[in-house]
């Protein structure tokens, strides 16, 4: 019998966002203020491993030279995210300075773009903190030389392209909880979310 996939809310995001069309609705979400950007500004720096089990991640984008986005989705908690976040930075970092021929041994200032981390939570926890701090993790609150913070985004907004992957999860959860990992399951949860208008164009 035909089953759904196991991965298929990470399957999901990764090809909803891999289209520019949503990857710029995400953009908008996460900086409303840059009404000028365009699809042909954002650039996929995602770390992709398809032959060895090394370092990867969910998402990464450019906006031009000036932002790098690192977005994760997580549907169980762990502080451990931090790190992981940290380490895509310095992986990507290091591929945007061997991309531009900088020397990062040289005296001249590296240009880097600013990063900014995100996690998308689809799990159910009753405490959602805005942030999660490395230092208030991992070093008792006390704040060294390097500090990170994840911003956490729990679909909470009104109808924006977050809410809609994170309501997706939902539906699809509570089918699958009802139906099994099943194709119907799959079905129902096209249905329903194309009626309740979430991601209705994408699944369509």
């Amino acid at each position: 019998m035909e089953t759904a996939k196991r991965t298929i809310r990470d399957s999901v995001f990764s090809d909803l966002f891999g289209n520019k069309k949503y990857l710029l609705q995400l953009y908008q979400t996460l900086h409303p203020e840059d009404t000028g950007a365009t699809e042909d500004d954002l650039r996929d720096v995602t770390i992709r491993n398809v032959l060895t089990d090394d370092l990867y991640n969910d998402l990464g984008f450019r906006n031009g030279s000036r932002v790098m986005i690192l977005v994760e989705s997580q549907s169980t908690w762990s502080v451990n995210i931090i790190v992981r976040v940290l380490l895509y930075l310095a992986q990507t970092w290091n591929d945007h300075i061997e991309e531009t021929k900088q020397n990062r041994y040289g005296n001249r200032k590296l240009e880097l773009p600013k990063p900014e981390f995100y996690v998308i939570f689809t799990g159910d926890r009753q405490e959602k903190p805005e942030y999660l701090n490395l230092s208030g993790e991992f070093f008792d609150g006390k704040k060294g030389f390097l500090e990170v913070r994840v911003k956490m985004l729990y679909g909470d907004g009104d109808g924006d392209i977050i809410s809609q992957y994170v309501a997706f999860t939902k539906v699809y959860q509570e089918q699958a909880r009802l139906l099994g990992r099943t194709v119907e399951a799959v079905r129902e949860t096209i249905r329903i979310c194309k009626d309740k208008d979430v991601l209705r164009e994408y699944l369509s």
